[in-house]
């Protein structure tokens, strides 16, 4: 996948836990702090590792392994919330980062 086109995978998913972030911090009936912690860190790693594949750190590789990480975690305890929107959204863009970034890190192993 293009460089450009991973940026743009990884701050859309950055920009829809942020969203669902504050949409669990609205919520009165459950208890959503497990959710908006998972989204805050998959928000700012997303962010970073955008920010490292612009300036093209060597480092960028390492950083995409750990968000294909965070974002299934993200992703994982966003589905537990069927019944959100923000939560399904989210979980939504997650699992296609976590697969962009699984795609790129099995294009470097050949």
């Amino acid at each position: 996948m293009e460089k450009q086109k991973m940026i743009e995978v990884l701050q859309f998913c950055a920009a829809q836990c942020t969203h669902c972030h504050d949409a669990c911090q609205l919520e009165k009936e459950m208890d959503m702090s497990t959710c908006m912690m998972h989204d805050q860190d998959c928000a700012d790693l997303c962010r970073l590792t955008a920010q490292l594949l612009e300036r093209k750190s060597e480092n960028v590789d390492i950083f995409l392994k750990t968000t294909l990480v965070m974002c299934e975690r993200c992703a994982s305890e966003c589905e537990k919330y069927a019944q959100m929107e923000h939560c399904q959204k989210c979980a939504e863009a997650c699992r296609k980062c976590a697969e962009m970034c699984h795609e790129h890190e099995m294009a470097n192993r050949e």
